[in-house]
């Protein structure tokens, strides 16, 4: 077994390490909304009984209007984690041989569970830096779009033509759109179901600004979709949960992608007035190249603001969204006194 990842959003053990409670530290080290969305009414009968199919099924509905999925229902999931985590059963259903005879490609730097599911499973993975890379002898390909961190994205057309490319060698093209909702042109959800080896996830819970939710979706023709609502079992995903989003994904979201661009442009106008390079990011994060990140992140770490370092990339540093303009200046003056 692989030694766990770390992730953002490590709060209590920033705050044991560098002092404070840690509900006065200001938390940038993840990608999610940073003003959520206010809660709609959840029913009393939610609550006390278990999620029964309407509820689960009006969920699906709303999520195949919101994401455009148009014939599929997406199947709910507790976090996308979840499904990444059976992503390696794919591979081996069918094929006892696969595991020895196939290999993974993961588009890399990347979310890092994805080789880590793969591996733990024996599978052997090879991470690759653009989807030309991607070949014959990968039986199943991972792109994440945009991607994390660095904000890279891949057009629907080349999308589609990799997923021939896999079909053409019997594999499957998961593509992870966690990060797609503030850019709803990039996804693939309306071609699912004419692209019988496509794989899309999608999270909830970034946009919205709920990931304590635990809630994603999986979007695929119906036999893949069969297969994870099988391995999942029972009740995976809890009745308040499916009601939030039958409520919020028919929901008019433009005011909340008018409210990420409104922080992220707020962010932006603090980095580049602390000199900070940025080298990519999407509309829920920033990345910053320089070769003091280290000293950077301590430097943010006394001043109670966490936010995301790489191991695999020791000159990188990822911002996420603030949540207003005090926070903004927080995180000015912060950087602005970091010895340079």
């Amino acid at each position: 077994m692989s030694a766990p990842i770390a992730h953002g959003g490590g709060i209590t053990a920033a705050a044991a390490a560098f002092g404070g409670a840690p509900e006065d530290w200001l938390d940038l080290s993840t990608g999610i909304n940073p003003c959520p969305v206010a809660l709609p009414e959840i029913p009393a009968r939610v609550w006390h009984r278990l999620p029964d199919r309407h509820v689960f099924d009006e969920a699906r509905r709303a999520a195949r209007d919101y994401y455009g999925s148009r014939e599929i229902l997406p199947l709910p999931v507790p976090g996308t984690q979840s499904a990444i985590q059976l992503l390696p059963r794919l591979l081996a259903e069918d094929r006892q041989a696969v595991v020895a005879d196939h290999r993974v490609a993961v588009v890399a730097p990347t979310y890092g569970e994805y080789v880590r599911a793969f591996a733990s499973a024996g599978l052997a993975v090879d991470t690759v830096g653009d989807i030309a890379a991607i070949g014959e002898e990968h039986r199943l390909a991972v792109v994440v779009n945009p991607n994390n961190p660095d904000g890279r994205a891949w057009p629907a057309e080349r999308l589609i033509a990799l997923h021939d490319k896999m079909k053409s060698q019997n594999g499957l093209l998961v593509v992870d759109e966690a990060f797609g909702d503030p850019d709803p042109a990039l996804s693939l959800a309306s071609h699912a179901q004419e692209l019988p080896h496509l794989v899309i996830f999608r999270s909830f819970g970034k946009f919205f600004g709920l990931a304590g939710l635990r809630l994603g979706f999986v979007i695929a023709r119906g036999d893949i979709l069969q297969r994870f609502e099988e391995w999942l079992g029972p009740w995976a995903v809890s009745g308040p949960a499916l009601s939030l989003a039958a409520s919020l994904l028919r929901q008019d979201v433009s005011a909340i992608r008018g409210r990420i661009e409104e922080r992220s442009a707020g962010l932006q106008a603090v980095l580049a007035a602390s000199g900070l390079r940025i080298a990519g990011g999407a509309a829920l994060f920033t990345l910053v190249a320089d070769p003091r990140a280290g000293k950077i992140y301590t430097h943010l770490c006394r001043h109670h603001i966490l936010v995301r370092k790489f191991d695999y990339a020791p000159d990188w540093l990822r911002f996420g969204l603030t949540p207003d303009p005090a926070a903004d200046r927080r995180l000015g003056e912060a950087l602005q006194s970091f010895e340079r």
